[in-house]
């Protein structure tokens, strides 16, 4: 079976997931799962000193995202074992403690949604939910009126938005507390427009 927005191809052996909107009320869910997903997921490519740092900082809750509606949450066993979602705002990463004032929206006329904050459990890794989070968004995305959306990625998120056609801008790096600093790609990607 082909899927929208030229994601490859789903395995007949995987699930459907079925992506909801994230409510407050998931907030703490959130927290947990975030660096549980960290921790495990991003060990290959990151020191557990960068790890900590970045929690916060780089991957934490942006309640934001839940009150725009544009943040996504897969449930497992009455679990959230994913989160993932997209952003009208400027923040390409991070969550909310350390914001000090509103972030501003983009224009979808001239500026690239964000794709942001995509976090599973290791338990439930590879299996087809971020996949069904990332269709979920671009096509949130194409009906907001955005035609083109941006991504910071991980090094371990790279491949997964590498398969739904995002291409290398540049390999910046982020900066942490303590002289540390994190190895991300900004990706993106042009959108259909509504059909």
């Amino acid at each position: 079976m082909r899927c929208t927005f030229g994601m490859p191809e789903v395995s007949p052996s995987l699930p459907v997931w079925r992506p909801r909107l994230a409510q407050v009320g998931d907030v703490p869910s959130l927290a947990v799962l975030i660096p549980v997903s960290v921790h495990a997921l991003q060990a290959p490519h990151y020191s557990a000193a960068q790890r900590t740092a970045a929690l916060g900082p780089v991957f934490g809750v942006d309640r934001q995202l839940i009150h725009d509606q544009t943040y996504f949450v897969v449930e497992a066993t009455g679990q959230i074992v994913g989160g993932g979602g997209w952003s009208r705002r400027r923040s390409g990463y991070g969550g909310d403690g350390g914001r000090a004032t509103e972030d501003p929206l983009l224009d979808p006329a001239r500026d690239p949604a964000r794709i942001r904050a995509f976090f599973v459990h290791p338990a439930w890794a590879r299996r087809g939910i971020g996949r069904s989070i990332m269709a979920a968004s671009e096509s949130a995305i194409v009906e907001a009126g955005f035609r083109a959306a941006e991504i910071i990625a991980t090094l371990a998120g790279e491949p997964l938005y590498a398969a739904f056609g995002y291409t290398v801008i540049e390999r910046p790096q982020i900066p942490l507390p303590a002289g540390l600093s994190l190895a991300v790609v900004r990706m993106s990607k042009r959108l259909p427009g509504p059909a």
